[in-house]
Order: structure tokens, then sequence, then C-alpha cells
């Protein structure tokens, strides 16, 4: 047992001796790494700036040294290795390199590098994690409007396929109805027409009955002194009722209407200009004769109307480049808007304008004064035309209507409502209840202004009509459309045209007849006038104005003409 247990402590004894050598290597290689550190340390103190180099540390060595330890398992020397040498060994390299200089960090440096670079990785990734949060949620709220917008959507257009079938619907059921419409349309206009004939019938009865010639003529003097109020009835109190709707054939004659120059029956053949007048600096809508005097109406678009006393025939000889300057006798001034048309009474006294303001104006031209404003319409007006008798005025407008006005009452007596689009022009037929209208819907209506009825319909135009006239007959009516055709109708065929004469391809602003009816003067948008010989439908062409020319008309004498246009200038032919 003793030489056992000396040999256990013989071995004992070898493993302290060697553990105490191990720990001796290790004490003298600790000792050895701290001087090479030492010397590396002084080694690396910083030179002065203009000689300080910084050789770069092999990383062999290094790897020699931790293998080594490694293998030894010297694990702890290892740890303090790093501690004692890359510690202090980076700091003194650190703090000894100056700007421009590089270094070639080991590993632990770029672990370092690579930890710093990962702590700003994951809050880079905290504030996507926190903006991907935010954008879910808006995401989602997103959804949910989308959600709430295709909820009504859907119902919406539910709702509007619901309504777009009850409008089919009803559209059919109208479609079912129009024929009952048309006949009981058809049906109130034979009443009124038989109504109309019952009542001329009972009057004219009553009229033979009742009266001798000696009275009857006894009344037609009396109506015919009176001045103004030949069918004015009053009470005994004195006060003025609505006036009765004039007789046909009524007219009031004017002072001065014998002296007119009876037309000799020949057409002109040429027209040359005579005189150039500046009307207005804003474009001439209409331009008006006087029924007697030589005067003259222009309405233009400067919201006021002139009266002109036209040069005489003697002296209508023009100077190359000059203007002929007639006389300004009145200026009317009222209208809020530009004037569309003109037309005087029948005894000259009064003149009648028309305007964008949708008003209608009577003017008293012997005080130079407004003395009537009818405003009814509920669009601009287009023209007006006084009945033969003076007691009434018929005006049309871009409401679709006509409106007769009694000028005793200053009341709208009638509305005429036939036409589906503008009503652009008017006219009374002279010495009759009829009434012609010309129409933006391309046709031509004839009414009866007693019971306002409409008793014929001219259509044939392609293109809205601008103006209508009456010939001097009173047989024959020519209308103008805005494509420049003008056409002649027979007024008691108003089914088929007599002659279709195209002027186009400018429109055609107004036509009037001659005296002798054999010419008719057709205003164009192109500035030109054209004479239209009726009977052999030739043509021939004055040109004088520098724009469009608005309106024409023949003057008393036959072989005169005259003419406005856009330009402002009116235009003396003969």
């Amino acid at each position: 047992m003793s030489a056992k247990n000396r040999e256990l402590g013989a071995e004992e004894a070898n493993v302290l001796s060697l553990k105490e050598e191990e720990e001796v290597e290790e004490e003298g290689f600790e000792e050895t790494l701290r001087e090479a550190a030492s010397s590396i340390t002084f080694k690396r103190k910083p030179a002065p700036p203009q000689q300080q180099t910084v050789s770069p540390v092999p990383e062999v060595v290094d790897d020699l040294v931790r293998n080594f330890l490694c293998r030894a398992g010297l694990k702890r020397t290892l740890s303090r290795f790093q501690v004692e040498w890359y510690g202090p060994a980076q700091k003194v390299l650190t703090e000894s390199l100056t700007p421009g200089v590089s270094f070639i960090p080991d590993a632990l440096t770029h672990r370092q590098l690579l930890l710093r670079e990962l702590e700003a990785v994951r809050g880079e990734t905290e504030e996507l994690r926190m903006e991907v949060l935010a954008a879910r949620q808006s995401l989602l709220t997103t959804q949910r409007e989308t959600d709430f917008h295709r909820l009504q959507h859907r119902r919406v257009s539910e709702d509007k396929d619901g309504l777009n079938q009850e409008l089919r619907l009803l559209r059919t059921h109208l479609k079912s109805l129009e024929p009952a419409l048309r006949q009981l349309e058809d049906k109130h206009q034979a009443a009124l027409r038989q109504k109309m004939l019952l009542s001329l019938q009972r009057d004219r009865v009553q009229s033979t009955a009742s009266t001798t010639p000696k009275e009857q003529q006894t009344k037609s003097k009396r109506s015919v002194n009176s001045a103004d109020g030949s069918s004015v009835k009053t009470t005994a109190c004195g006060h003025q009722k609505t006036s009765e709707f004039p007789a046909c054939g009524s007219r009031v004659e004017g002072p001065r209407l014998a002296h007119q120059e009876p037309h000799t029956g020949q057409s002109p053949t040429a027209f040359s200009l005579q005189a150039s007048i500046r009307g207005h600096q804003l474009p001439i809508s209409c331009i008006q004769l006087h029924p007697q005097e030589p005067l003259l109406a222009s309405a233009s678009d400067d919201h006021t109307w002139r009266l002109w006393a036209l040069p005489a025939h003697t002296h209508l000889v023009n100077t190359p480049g000059k203007q002929k300057v007639a006389e300004l006798v009145m200026t009317g001034e009222g209208h809020s808007d530009w004037l569309s048309g003109c037309s005087f009474h029948p005894d000259g006294s009064k003149l009648a304008t028309t305007s964008g303001d949708a008003t209608v104006r009577l003017w008293d031209l012997s005080r130079g004064l407004c003395c009537s404003t009818l405003a009814g319409h509920s669009r601009l007006t287009w023209s007006c035309s006084f009945h033969s008798s003076g007691l009434l005025l018929a005006s049309c407008s871009a409401d679709t209507t006509v409106k007769v006005w009694d000028l005793t009452s200053r009341r709208c007596r009638l509305t005429l409502r036939r036409h589906t689009a503008s009503v652009n022009s008017v006219c009374f037929l002279p010495s009759s209840d009829l009434l012609l209208s010309g129409s933006a819907d391309q046709s031509v209506a004839l009414w009866d202004a007693r019971p306002g009825l409409c008793t014929a319909t001219f259509s044939g135009h392609q293109h809205p009509c601008n103006h209508v006239t009456l010939g001097p007959a009173a047989d024959v009516l020519a209308s103008c459309d805005s494509a420049g055709v003008v056409k002649l109708w027979d007024l008691r065929k108003p089914e088929q045209t007599l002659v279709s004469f195209d002027a186009g391809p400018s429109a055609s602003n107004q036509v009037s007849f001659s005296q002798s009816g054999k010419v008719l003067a057709v205003a164009s948008g192109d500035g030109l006038i054209r004479l239209v010989q009726v009977e052999s439908r030739t043509a021939s062409s004055l040109a004088g104005h520098e724009r469009s020319v608005q309106s024409a008309t023949f003057g008393h004498r036959e072989a005169s003409l005259v003419s406005a246009g856009s330009d402002g200038m009116i235009n003396v032919w003969s």
C-alpha cells in the first residue's frame, strides 16, 4: 500500500509540477505579450505630424496567436490577450490617425462596424414597421370607404334603373295619348272656327236688320273723323274700356298719304349708290321708312334708335371718297339692350321698337318720348308690326310666342302659340286681321288675329326662317332663311311653293317687295343686296357694304332703295 501511495504521490507531484510549469509558462508568455504590446505601443506612438506613418498590423500574426491559445486551451489567456492587445492598440492607433490617413481595420473593428450597422438597420426596421402599420390602418380605412361608396353606387344605379323604366313607361303612355290629344285639339280648333263664323253671321244679321244705309254712312264718317278713338267705348263715369277689335278694312290715313307718288309699274333694272350715311357706330339691325315723309328710322346695337331726314333726290350726287351726312332729326334712348326691330304707326306719329331686353316700347315722335312700355315676353323680342287701324300691335319673341297688344289699354289681347322655336318675324296684312309669322322652326304661319287661330302653315324651308313679308297685291308672300334660300308662296295655296331662289351660301336676313311687286330685294350676310326679278327669276347684286346687310327696303318711289348693315352705314340707291 505504501508503494502504491508513493506512486500516487509521485504522479500528483508530477501533475502539480506540470501545472506549475504551465502557470509559469503562461506568466512568462503573458509577460512576453506585455513587453510586445508595450513595444508595439512604443513603436506606434505618434510621430510629428509631418513624419507620422501608420503600418498595418499583419493579420497572420494575430491569427497565429489566437490559434495557439485556442489549441492550448488557454481561454482566460486568450480573453486577456484580446482585451489587453486589441483594446489599447486600437485606441492608440485610432488616436494617432490624422485626417487623410487610412487604416486597414482588423476583425474586431469589422465586428464593431457591423454591430453599429446592425443597430442602424434595427432602428430603420422599427421605423418601417411603424410606417407599415400606419399604411395598413390607412388601407383598411380606404377599403371600408370603398365598400361604402360601392354600396352607395349600387343603390343609386338601382334607383336610376327604376327611374329609367318609369320614364319609358311614361313615354309609352304619352305616345298612346297623342292621337287622343290631336283629336281633341282638332275638335277645339273646329269649335273655335264654328264659333267665329256664328259670331260673324250674327253680327252681320244684326247690322243689316237694325242699321239703315244713312246710319251706316254717319257711323263711318264719325269713325273717320275721330282722331284716335274710333273704336273706344266710354262708360257713364268717363272711364275708358278696352277697345273692340277693329273691323276688317279699317285703316288710319296719314295727312300726306294722298301726296304719295304712285309707282309707274316698271321694275327697276339697275341701281347705283347715291348716298352713304354713317348711321351708327355699331351694327344696324333694322331700318324702316316713314309712311308719308322722307324720314328713315334706324335701330342699332348701341341701344338707341335714330330718325333721319333723307337727302332730296336732287342732292344725291356723291363726291368720290366722301360720305353724305343726312340730317339727324331725333334719337331715342331707353332700352337696356340692343335693338332688333322698329315699325312706324300707320299715321306716322309713333314708332314701335323691339329689343334684347324683352320689351316693346312705343315712342311718341311729336314729343320725342316713350309713351308706353309693353312687357310680357319672357325672352328677347325680334320684330313688331302695327295693325292697319293703328290700335293693335303684334310682336314676336324668342320665347316662341306672338303677342297682340291693345294700344288703348296697354295690355296683351292675345298670345299666339304654335311655333316650337324662336319667332323671328311678324307682320300684319294690310287692311286685314290676318297675321304672318316666320319662325326658327323652319315654318311660316298665317293667323287670324280675331279668334287667335292658325289658319295655314307654309312648310318648305330646311333652315330657320329669318323674315317674312307680303307683296303689294296681298296674295303673294316671301320668306327667307339662314341658308340664303328665298321662297315665294301663294297665300291661298300654302301647300306648294311658287318660286324658290337660292341666294346663299350666306344667310338672307330680310326680303322686301317693290311697289309693283315685280322685284324682290334680299339683304344677304355676305355684304350684297340681291335684286330678284320675280317673273324672270333672274338676279343681280349690289355691292356697297363692308359687312353683312341686315335690312333693305324699297322707297316710296319705285326706283329707290335703302339698305343698312353691320358696318353701321345706311346706303341710298337709285
